[in-house]
């Protein structure tokens, strides 16, 4: 084969793959598959484009989207679905009175107007005062105490006030204008238990209605948190029902620092508040909180801002899912979302636009929203060109192979002649 033809071979090799690699890479980009992104593109996120059956709200930020999620944040959210959102704590009766329960030990004393009654007797000689102080008793598993003359008084779930009334009619036609005093001598239910991440844990006595103890009066008692207020919860459980909140909810809102109820099981536990940074952020993953509140011009801040070389600051985007009721003020058309009692919605922002800055200092961040930053469109070009870059290469340096096998064929063909 002479030189001529060798070189036109290579030359048609080198077309023909340079070809086919040109239209498979133009194919790739068509379909948007194949080539590396750190997530969608944002025609997709603004096309409501998705691969699979979940649908989601796209809202643009604005100053009225603004103040609507303002109105709705104070009110807090209780876990919905399968999101678990900061909640609030929605038990906001007043202190209760402490009623008496089995185990717990009860004194009673009694008094009567003059000497010769029922328990002071006319021969009282010496005594400080005309009254009678009755051994410490027990409340048992009935639920009862025993009364001298007065029989049975059913105690458990009464108040002192309740069982003093009732000695005192039980025995009013015997003895000499009584007067009885009923007290807790030993608390042993109607307690209150404050746990976990605070620096003693301890069990104490529910105060008495007028003492007005809070959760963090309750906090204060085990001796405070143990680390710095931003990155607790607290969850108080109730007779059998469950409320949790972030410490900070106590401090910025005074509604959600409820009083403490008898049997009250309060656990303080640490759990950063975090969110989740995707696409062309200089930090990608998990990022914590680090403070009382984060807004999303500083959520951006944290995950290393819009990468100059890579991202869209025109395409800034915060995923998250809204009650229901949020979803209908915001304008979402609900007709996807038949059922759902929280409907996944898509917050964009253009830090293209110098007003889109004050806009995101604005808004809020939650616990677990996802911050995504969308890639520039030209970054998709510059993909293709290095894919396609990478191809020819490859293609080029098999032909140059093919090529150097076929002379080195030639060469010891041509010296057995």
């Amino acid at each position: 084969m002479s030189s001529v033809d060798l070189v036109c071979r290579s030359f048609a090799k080198v077309a023909l793959v340079g070809l086919l690699t040109g239209l498979c890479g133009c194919a790739v980009l068509n379909e948007g598959a194949g080539l590396p992104a750190s997530g969608p593109e944002s025609f997709s996120i603004n096309g409501g484009r998705s691969d699979t059956s979940l649908k989601y709200g796209l809202i643009k930020l604005t100053p009225e989207v603004i103040s609507i999620l303002h109105e709705f944040e104070p009110k807090g959210y209780a876990q919905l679905g399968l999101y678990q959102l900061p909640g609030a704590f929605t038990d906001r009766r007043g202190p209760s009175n402490i009623v008496f329960g089995i185990g717990d030990v009860v004194s009673v004393t009694i008094f009567e107007a003059a000497a010769g009654g029922l328990f002071i007797p006319s021969e009282a000689g010496v005594r400080p005062g005309n009254f009678v102080q009755l051994p410490n008793e027990s409340v048992d598993n009935d639920g009862n105490i025993s009364v001298p003359y007065a029989g049975t008084i059913h105690a458990a779930g009464r108040t002192n006030v309740d069982i003093q009334n009732d000695i005192v009619a039980k025995i009013r036609n015997r003895a000499i204008e009584p007067q009885v005093v009923v007290a807790l001598a030993t608390q042993n239910t109607s307690l209150v238990s404050v746990l976990g991440d605070v620096t003693t844990s301890i069990r104490y006595p529910a105060a008495a209605a007028g003492a007005l103890d809070r959760i963090t009066d309750a906090i204060t008692r085990a001796g405070g948190l143990k680390n710095q207020g931003y990155s607790e919860f607290v969850m108080v459980d109730r007779k059998g029902m469950r409320a949790v909140v972030p410490f900070a909810r106590l401090v910025y809102e005074p509604e959600n620092n409820i009083y403490v109820q008898p049997g009250d099981r309060i656990y303080v536990y640490q759990e950063q508040q975090k969110f989740l940074a995707f696409g062309a952020t200089g930090t990608q993953g998990q990022v914590t909180f680090d403070s009382w509140r984060l807004s999303l011009a500083e959520a951006v801040a944290k995950a290393g801002g819009v990468l100059d070389v890579q991202g869209e600051p025109g395409s800034i985007f915060l995923y998250r899912p809204e009650p229901r009721e949020v979803a209908e003020r915001l304008g979402i058309d609900l007709t996807p979302f038949e059922g759902w009692r929280v409907i996944p919605v898509i917050f964009s922002t253009s830090f293209r636009d110098p007003g889109g800055y004050f806009l995101a200092a604005n808004l809020n961040m939650r616990h677990d929203d996802v911050l995504y930053v969308a890639d520039a469109q030209a970054v998709e070009v510059t993909k293709f060109l290095q894919y396609l870059n990478v191809m020819m290469s490859t293609a080029t340096n098999g032909v140059n192979t093919v090529n150097d096998a076929f002379i080195m064929r030639q060469t010891i063909h041509n010296g057995w002649k």
